[in-house]
């Protein structure tokens, strides 16, 4: 007797099979990374036109009129950021007597040793600072650097972004914002300077929340021996993370966690030629130096910090690789590297490619806005790109839905 299946039996069982049959569900997207959205916060023009801003002032030398105007020009931009809570160290700087060597923090009297105290490596070239005013061929730019220096009363200036969860603890951003040698220093240092005023742009948008305060912190003093650095440091080392007023919440210097300097952030284009000259491009191989000092009482773990901040470049960079490197020298985290775990970032070696001169602009008047090209600006960005990324990390930053 043959089988009958009901209408319904069927329309059932084809169902079924078709149900069968579809794709299966799409994997659930991945979770967006709050700091890559900070990071691709940064952006080329912005960080040139907040160089270009600080070479209104010329060459920033300490001591100077136009050294407090940029002073006050940094910290009216940190305030309209957001970073509202700036302060100013306030300190005295009376120079050495003309002749006597400079033997501030991280200096050598040694001449066979590179700067902090390591050994130079391949050709040396002569540190030299142009102190000639005619140099400089722009007469503008000559006239705007011609007050000379004076001893006296300094002051540098920071903000922070306080932590939400340990505001008691903190990592400190620098650069410095002072600079010689009748040009702009627009490289030395207003790359770097540039670079921490953009992080504290992002980091003080508020959207952002981080678990660990943050220090934007812009040196002054540096050309002269890293005397605004040192000055920092012996006020407010032994303020660490002490609560003030007691019970309020607020700790007016947190622990510090680390010390991150970016000096000369531009210009990688290799060795000189026989002849003198420089490559007008970017070498092949341009890179961001990541580096600490491997005779500091850190300096274990300073090198885990700079090995992070170069996994942050493989993560986060967008253009150029990242190395890490034991010579940390002559900038403002020496005084800062037997306190804490201290990094340099910069655009080469400090002690071997500096030395053998890959940087013929340093000090000098060609070191100026106009000089620098699109791919030079944007070694410094990468580099910006390397900090957020790793502080971001580090501190535990996320955004907050709008």
């Amino acid at each position: 007797m043959p089988v009958r299946f009901s209408r319904s039996l069927i329309l059932c069982l084809c169902a079924s099979f078709a149900c069968s049959q579809q794709a299966p569900a799409p994997p659930a997207p991945k979770p967006v990374d709050p700091i890559a959205q900070m990071v691709g916060r940064l952006n080329l023009e912005k960080y040139k036109a907040t160089v270009k801003g600080l070479t209104q002032f010329g060459d920033r030398r300490q001591g100077t009129d136009r050294n407090r105007a940029a002073i006050d020009w940094i910290e009216a931009q940190l305030k309209s950021y957001g970073c509202t809570n700036t302060e100013r160290i306030h300190y005295t700087y009376d120079p050495p007597a003309p002749g006597a060597p400079r033997t501030g923090a991280g200096r050598s009297t040694d001449p066979s040793a590179g700067p902090g105290g390591s050994r130079r490596r391949g050709n040396i070239f002569p540190d030299t600072v142009n102190n000639d005013p005619m140099k400089q061929p722009d007469v503008k730019l000559r006239e705007l650097n011609m007050q000379p220096s004076a001893p006296g009363p300094r002051e540098e200036v920071y903000c922070t972004k306080v932590g939400s969860k340990h505001p008691d603890q903190m990592y400190i951003l620098g650069a410095h914002m002072d600079g010689i040698g009748w040009g702009e220093a627009a490289n030395d240092d207003g790359s770097g300077t540039a670079l921490v005023m953009e992080l504290a742009r992002i980091f003080s948008s508020p959207d952002v929340t981080t678990d660990i305060s943050i220090r934007f912190a812009l040196w002054n003093n540096e050309e002269t021996g890293l005397n605004g650095a040192t000055a920092y440091v012996a006020q407010r080392k032994d303020l660490q993370g002490i609560e003030s007023p007691a019970g309020s919440g607020k700790y007016p210097e947190p622990k510090w966690l680390g010390m991150i300097q970016h000096d000369m952030m531009m210009f990688d284009h290799g060795m000189p030629h026989k002849d003198g000259t420089m490559s007008k491009e970017q070498r092949p191989e341009a890179d961001i130096n990541i580096e600490y000092q491997v005779t500091s009482k850190f300096a274990d773990q300073a090198m885990v910090l700079a090995h992070k901040f170069q996994l942050a470049d493989d993560k986060y960079a967008d253009t150029y690789p990242a190395n890490v490197g034991p010579h940390m020298t002559n900038t403002d985290s020496s005084p800062f590297m037997d306190l804490t775990p201290s990094l340099s970032l910069r655009e080469v070696e400090r002690g071997a490619q500096m030395g053998s001169g890959w940087d013929p602009q340093h000090h000098q008047p060609t070191d100026v806005y106009s000089f620098y090209s699109d791919d030079d600006f944007r070694l410094g960005l990468n580099s910006a790109q390397v900090t957020l990324g790793a502080i971001g990390q580090l501190t535990g930053a996320t955004l907050t839905a709008k």
